[in-house]
């Protein structure tokens, strides 16, 4: 049983193919290679702007054409090249028509991220923030507005809370832990 030459996996390769031994096939696009293969692939990548890997692509497309007509085809005369570069213009005018018919492919790092600054984030953030604050225990927001808000050391903050500094310190560490299960509770994390 002769088997036919394996087709590349694309959809548009289930067309019929002719029923040749791998060797024939073999044979057939070894010398259609040798003969058009390097004049060709110079020919599309011309076509495509120097873009090799199209060009072998489209070299590859054409060896599957021809040898799907390999019974009306000889790859080793001349007479088969007008049609051979005529199959490869084709496609590579087939190919920049279906791109251009497609919207313009972005990658990742051309997305913007946020193209206009517009303050949402951060206000929604200080709403948040807010919020988890008014939960904590009055001492603990107490020494974080203090510290945090209005820029006091633990002295200074001990001094005018009439604490001692420790006591300060005590309050600021546990504010701080309790701050942060607060805001990791609704999807944020405190830096």
């Amino acid at each position: 049983m002769e088997t036919p030459l394996p087709l590349t996996g694309r959809a548009k390769d289930s067309r019929a193919v002719p029923a040749r031994s791998a060797r024939q096939a073999e044979e057939f696009l070894d010398a259609l290679y040798e003969r058009h293969g390097s004049a060709l692939l110079g020919f599309a990548a011309r076509l495509l702007d120097g873009d090799r890997h199209r060009a072998e692509d489209v070299l590859q497309e054409v060896a599957f054409r021809a040898w799907q007509r390999a019974d009306d085809l000889d790859p080793t005369t001349n007479a088969l090249r007008p049609w051979l570069f005529t199959v490869v213009r084709n496609l590579v005018i087939d190919g920049h028509r279906s791109r251009k018919a497609r919207p313009a492919e972005v990658g990742a790092a051309e997305v913007p991220v946020s193209p206009v600054p517009d303050g949402v984030d951060r206000a929604l953030t200080r709403r948040v923030v807010v919020e988890a604050m008014r939960e904590l225990a009055p001492n603990h927001r107490e020494v974080l507005v203090h510290v945090y808000f209005m820029g006091r050391s633990l002295a200074q903050t001990a001094e005018v809370l009439g604490v001692p500094p420790g006591t300060v310190k005590s309050r600021v560490y546990y504010a701080m832990r309790a701050l942060r299960d607060g805001l990791s509770s609704r999807g944020l994390t405190a830096a």
